[in-house]
C-alpha cells in the first residue's frame, strides 16, 4: 500500500515536471515592429525543423530595448536601427558575441491606395508639405523610433524637414504609421519599403535617395539571460533558408548566408 502511494507520488511529481520541460522549448524574441511578416514565417519554418516554439514582442526598437533593460524576459532581440542595439549594449543587456548586422532595408514615401498623389520624384528640394496639402503625414516618432529618424534625416538632408515637420501624425511604431495611411487618417506616410509590400491598403509613390539618410541596418542578439537553445536559433536566421524568406519580404540579406 505505501510503495503504491510512493509511487504515485512519484508520478505526480514527475507530471509537475513536464510543464517546465515545455516551457524551457520556448524562445522569446523581441523584434522590430516591421520584422512581423517575415520573422513570423521565419519562426514558423524553426518550429516545423525542431519543435521549438516562439513568444514573439513586435514593437519600436526603442520601446523594446528600454524593456529588455527593466527586466523584460527576452532571449532575442532584433532592432531596426545599430542606435538602440549600441543602447541595449551599453546597459548589458545583450551578448556582444552574438551580434550581427543582419538586415539592410529602405524607407518609402506611400500614401492610400485611392489616391491621386502618384509617381514623386524624391530629390533635393522636393516640396512634401504642399504634397500632403492639408492631409497629414504618417512616420514613426521621430526621436526615438528607427523609421522616424532615417525620415527626419532624409528630409533634413533634402531641404524639406522644416516646412513638413508641422503636418507629422507622430505614430508609436512604423507598422502604427502604416495603419493611419491605409486608413486614410494621413495623406502620405514614411514606412519601410517592406511595410508598403504587406500592406494592401497603401501604394508607394516614391523612394528615398539611399544617401539621404544614415544605412537603415538591422542587428540581431541574443540577450544576457538567453535560453541555450538561442544560439541555435540565431544560426539559423543567418542560412539561406532565412535568407530565402527575408529576401521575398523585401530586405536586404548583409552577410554571407550559411547553408
Amino acid at each position: 500500500m505505501y510503495r503504491i502511494a510512493g509511487l504515485f507520488t512519484a508520478f505526480v511529481m514527475l507530471a509537475s515536471l513536464a510543464p517546465a520541460s515545455a516551457e524551457d522549448k520556448t524562445i522569446t524574441v523581441f523584434a522590430a515592429a516591421s520584422m512581423k511578416n517575415a520573422l513570423d514565417e521565419i519562426d514558423a519554418a524553426y518550429t516545423a525543423k525542431t519543435g521549438i516554439k516562439f513568444s514573439v514582442s513586435y514593437a519600436a526598437s526603442s520601446v523594446l530595448a528600454k524593456q529588455i533593460e527593466q527586466g523584460a524576459p527576452a532571449d532575442v532581440f532584433v532592432s531596426a536601427d545599430t542606435d538602440w542595439m549600441d543602447y541595449a549594449a551599453s546597459r548589458k543587456t545583450i551578448n556582444e558575441a552574438s551580434r550581427v548586422n543582419l538586415l539592410g532595408n529602405s524607407i518609402v514615401l506611400i500614401a492610400p491606395k485611392d489616391s491621386k498623389i502618384d509617381n514623386v520624384t524624391i530629390a533635393q528640394g522636393f516640396d512634401l508639405a504642399k504634397l500632403a496639402g492639408d492631409g497629414r503625414i504618417a512616420t514613426g516618432d521621430v526621436k526615438s523610433v528607427p523609421v522616424g529618424k532615417y525620415a527626419k534625416a532624409a528630409l533634413e538632408k533634402l531641404g524639406a524637414w522644416q516646412a513638413a515637420e508641422p503636418k507629422f501624425a507622430m505614430a508609436e511604431s512604423v507598422r502604427a504609421a502604416l495603419t493611419l495611411v491605409a486608413r486614410g487618417e494621413a495623406n502620405l506616410g514614411i514606412v519601410y519599403s517592406t511595410d508598403a509590400k504587406v500592406e494592401p491598403g497603401v501604394k508607394i509613390v516614391g523612394t528615398f535617395p539611399a544617401d539621404s539618410h544614415p544605412a537603415i541596418i538591422y542587428p540581431v542578439a541574443a540577450t544576457t539571460t538567453a535560453k541555450q537553445e538561442t544560439n541555435d536559433y540565431l544560426a539559423f536566421l543567418r542560412t539561406s533558408a532565412a535568407k530565402t524568406i527575408l529576401e521575398k519580404y523585401g530586405f536586404k540579406f548583409l552577410i554571407s548566408p550559411t547553408t
